[in-house]
C-alpha cells in the first residue's frame, strides 16, 4: 500500500482540526496544519511572515488568479517574482508533496487536497457542519457570544473559499473535489473518525 495521507478541508467550527489531530492519534502518524508555513519558510529561505501576508492577500479578495494553471514549477532566488504570491504557494505545495512521499500524514488546509489530487492513496475529507452546531463549537472553544461566533465563521469561511478559488480555481467546499465528505452535525467527532476509519479500511488500508 501507498503511504497513509489524509488532506481535510473544513468549515470553521465543524471540527476538522479536532478530527484531523484524532485520526493522527488514532494511526499514529504525523499531523501538520500551520507548521506547513515553517516548513516553506525553511526550504524557500523566505521570512515566514511573507507566506501569512500572501495568505491575507489572497483571502482578502486582493488578487483574483482565478483560472491560471498551476504547473507548481519554483522559481530561482535571483527571479524578480522569487516572493509573488504563487511562488510561495509552490513551495507549499512542494513541500505538502515531499510529506505525502516520504511518510503517513494527516495534512489539514492549504488546499491539499488540490496539490494532492494525483497522489495515489491520498484521501481527500471534506468536514463540515450546520450552523447551528458550528456557532456552538465556536461559542465554547473561543468564550466569545453567539452573534461574535457567527461573524467569525462568514469571515473564516469566505476567506478559506477565496484563498481555495484563487489556487484551484475551484469551489472550495463543491463535494466533487473530495473523496468522502462528512456532516459532523450528524455524527459528531468521535463517529466520525470511525466512518473515516471505516472507509480506509475499504481502500485496503489496516487501520
Amino acid at each position: 500500500m501507498s503511504n497513509i495521507v489524509i488532506t481535510i478541508a473544513r468549515g470553521f467550527g465543524s471540527g476538522g482540526r479536532t478530527i484531523g489531530k484524532m485520526l493522527a492519534n488514532r494511526l499514529d502518524i504525523h499531523y501538520y496544519d500551520g507548521e506547513l508555513l515553517r516548513l516553506a519558510s525553511e526550504e524557500s529561505g523566505i521570512n515566514i511572515e511573507l507566506f501569512g501576508k500572501a495568505d491575507e492577500q489572497v483571502k482578502t479578495n486582493l488578487f483574483k488568479r482565478y483560472n491560471r494553471t498551476y504547473d507548481f514549477k519554483l522559481l530561482p532566488p535571483d527571479s524578480s517574482e522569487y516572493t509573488s504570491t504563487d511562488n510561495l504557494f509552490n513551495y507549499q505545495a512542494k513541500i505538502i508533496r515531499n510529506l505525502a512521499e516520504t511518510q503517513d500524514c494527516v495534512i489539514i488546509g492549504r488546499c491539499s487536497d488540490y496539490v494532492l489530487k494525483d497522489q495515489p492513496g491520498a484521501i481527500r475529507l471534506l468536514i463540515y457542519a450546520d450552523r447551528s452546531t458550528c456557532i456552538k463549537n465556536v461559542t465554547e472553544l473561543y468564550g466569545v457570544l453567539p452573534k461574535e461566533a457567527d461573524d467569525r465563521i462568514d469571515e473564516l469561511d469566505r476567506a478559506r473559499a477565496a484563498y481555495y478559488k484563487y489556487h484551484t480555481g475551484k469551489t472550495w467546499d463543491d463535494p466533487a473535489n473530495y473523496d468522502l465528505c462528512i456532516n459532523t452535525s450528524k455524527y459528531g467527532f468521535e463517529t466520525t473518525v470511525e466512518i473515516i476509519l471505516s472507509y480506509m479500511r475499504t481502500l485496503g488500508y489496516t487501520v
